[in-house]
């Protein structure tokens, strides 16, 4: 008994053995990327005409009959095709279209049934099919348009060729997932000519983009570099400023000694100064008591004259140095300005020996100036007596005008009867009436001229008297003087 349950046991189990494997060898899956066709038996399927005689199945399991039915694969993966085209346009230029086919057979039962009859066993020919569709309608898409609609609308060419494509595609149970137009080649340059004016046009704008963009990095950096420089200079001025604070400070630590010397020698100057200024004084006072009260008011005018000369004089040479002074001034600004801080400390460096020199100098100036003064004051009043001296001699003169006038007439009575019987020079013949009273009448005449030269000659001497003027030492003489119109004598000539 155990025995036959044990056959029947191996029985069973090797029963169900064969089963599983009759069922592996009859069992076929379609995987999700192909189709199974299964040709053999007479089948009916959807959207398929009666008596194809093949049965498709996609996504799921079957059982085909061994030996009864042939089971073949059609893949449904995607396929590519690269398009490379011999093109000429609408306007007889020649060019090379690149592009690519992406295309695979179609999920749907005619689709599948359409490319299983055309490409069931030339699955690897199905891209070189493609191609020559593709070709074929390509070119004729692009003989009719031109290369501007190429560049332009490409997406135009492409929906064209898609759509030109469709009907033969779909009877091949192909379909299209995506048509891509890579490049156009313009063997002859048309293209690269017809972007030559878009092209310049491109680059000057970028040139004119870098130049203003040039420029205006440029002024950035020169506005940079000002406020640079600007900060340097402020920083040397402050820098000058107390350098030269410093150096003032040391110039007049070292120059205390200089300055106290020099201020005691000012000091001695200035009592010196003052001595001379009263002894000048004094001596002033002097010439003023001997010399100066004596002389009279025509001295005192010529001596006012002369000072307002020399004060006009003064002023002059004031306003000329002030002048001076502030060309001088308005230099010095400007070069000050220009030399900044370096000035500002020259300045500093040279105040306190500047300051020492000039008190020495305005010291010695002054003793100078007072000795001057007390010489010009001697030598003033030295003149003032010499003309006192010259006044007196005039006065002098002038009192006795009548006797000096009386001596040169006695000196020159020859030549004044002379001058008086020149008036008779050109009568020929002279009668005279009256015989000795006429001729004293006529005698008493030429001596009346003779009187007249007299007074011509005080005449003379009055108005040199009153204009200053002295003979210094000599007489005036009336040897020049001129006779007077001669008087006409009553004469009467014989015949």
């Amino acid at each position: 008994m155990p025995m036959i349950v044990g056959v029947v046991a191996g029985v069973v189990v090797a029963s169900i053995l064969v089963l599983i494997g009759l069922f592996k060898l009859m069992w076929r899956v379609a995987e999700p990327n192909e189709a199974l066709v299964i040709s053999g038996s007479k089948h009916k399927t959807e959207g398929l005409g009666e008596g194809m005689g093949f049965r498709i199945v996609t996504g799921r399991g079957t059982l085909v009959l061994p030996g009864v039915q042939a089971v073949r694969k059609l893949s449904l993966d995607l396929n590519e095709t690269e398009l490379h085209v011999d093109c000429v346009t609408h306007q007889g230029i020649p060019l090379k279209v690149r592009g690519v086919v992406i295309f695979k057979v179609g999920d749907d039962y005619v689709s599948i049934a359409n490319a299983s009859r055309r490409f069931l066993d030339q699955q690897k020919l199905m891209a070189e099919r493609v191609h020559n569709v593709f070709a074929g309608h390509l070119r004729s898409i692009v003989g009719g348009l031109t290369v501007e609609d190429m560049i332009r609308d490409r997406e135009k060419l492409t929906a064209q060729t898609r759509a030109a494509c469709g009907t033969e595609m779909e009877k091949l149970g192909l379909i299209v997932d995506s048509l891509q137009i890579h490049e156009i080649e313009d063997p002859t340059g048309y293209i690269q000519n017809l972007a030559a004016p878009h092209a310049s046009a491109v680059q000057r704008d970028a040139r004119i983009a870098q130049a203003e963009s040039n420029r205006l990095a440029t002024e950035a950096e020169q506005q940079s570099f000002a406020r640079m420089a600007e900060a340097t200079r402020d920083s040397e001025i402050l820098q000058a400023g107390y350098q030269a604070q410093r150096d003032k400070a040391a110039a007049q630590a070292r120059q205390a000694g200089p300055l106290a010397d020099a201020a005691a020698r000012q000091e001695v100057v200035v009592q010196e100064t003052r001595v001379a200024e009263l002894e000048a004084h004094r001596r002033e006072q002097q010439l003023q008591a001997d010399v100066r009260k004596p002389a009279d008011a025509k001295a005192y005018e010529k001596r006012t004259l002369a000072e307002a000369e020399r004060d006009a004089r003064i002023s002059a040479a004031q306003a000329k140095a002030k002048e001076t002074e502030l060309a001088a001034a308005a230099e010095a600004t400007r070069v000050k300005t220009a030399a900044g801080a370096e000035a500002e400390a020259t300045k500093a460096r040279g105040a306190a020996a500047a300051t020492a020199t000039r008190a020495t100098g305005e010291a010695e100036a002054a003793a100078a100036q007072a000795k001057g003064l007390a010489d010009a004051e001697a030598t003033k009043a030295k003149g003032l007596a010499e003309a006192e001296a010259i006044k007196a001699r005039a006065a002098a003169l002038a009192e006795n005008q009548e006797a000096v006038v009386a001596q040169q007439l006695a000196e020159n009575w020859p030549e004044i009867v002379k001058a008086g019987a020149s008036a008779f020079g050109s009568v020929d013949n002279m009668v005279v009436l009256n015989g000795a009273d006429g001729m004293a009448d006529m005698l008493a005449k030429a001596l009346t001229m003779g009187g007249t030269g007299l007074g011509l000659a005080r005449q003379l001497l009055a108005s040199m008297n009153q204009n200053g003027q002295t003979p210094h030492g000599t007489s005036p003489s009336l040897n020049g003087i001129a006779a007077p119109p001669s008087q006409k004598v009553p004469v009467e000539k014989e015949g």
